[in-house]
């Protein structure tokens, strides 16, 4: 069996759900798209090769997912829902032309933004993570 797939399964099972095959299926499609894929790509990409998988028991699994934290949403201006798999310390870039959204990683700027909360933090707030959008247009090089 493929190692990622191994490791995918792992992942689940260490969340603390039963591993299925649609959560499998949903996981594996999500990880696979470095796109910060919309819900509609997620069916898309799993019907492909699952076209038995309903699509609600899609989104359930996506929530569940969610839920448990093993992927996050990033919502856009447009108020479109995507999914992110990388759960590495990183920010996003939005094109508001394109709707194409980037990871964009700057230890230093986490930093600042952490230490800025640690010192000021918000009344009667928690912060349990920071993320920063960062909105614009990708201009032609």
């Amino acid at each position: 069996m493929d190692k990622s797939i191994i490791s995918l399964q792992q992942l689940i099972a260490n969340s603390g759900m039963k591993v299925t095959p649609q959560r499998l299926a949903v996981f594996e499609a999500v990880m696979s798209m470095r796109t910060h894929p919309t819900a509609d790509a997620i069916i898309a990409r799993v019907q492909e090769q699952h076209p038995h998988i309903a699509v609600g028991t899609i989104y359930n699994v996506l929530d569940a997912l969610v839920d448990k934290k093993l992927i996050v949403r990033v919502k856009t201006d447009k108020d479109s829902m995507r999914y992110d798999a990388v759960l590495d310390d990183h920010h996003h870039l939005y094109c508001s032309q394109t709707g194409e959204i980037v990871d964009y990683y700057n230890q230093e700027l986490s930093l600042i933004l952490t230490n800025y909360f640690k010192e000021r933090g918000i009344p009667n707030f928690e912060i349990q993570d920071i993320k920063l959008q960062i909105n614009g247009i990708y201009k032609p090089q």
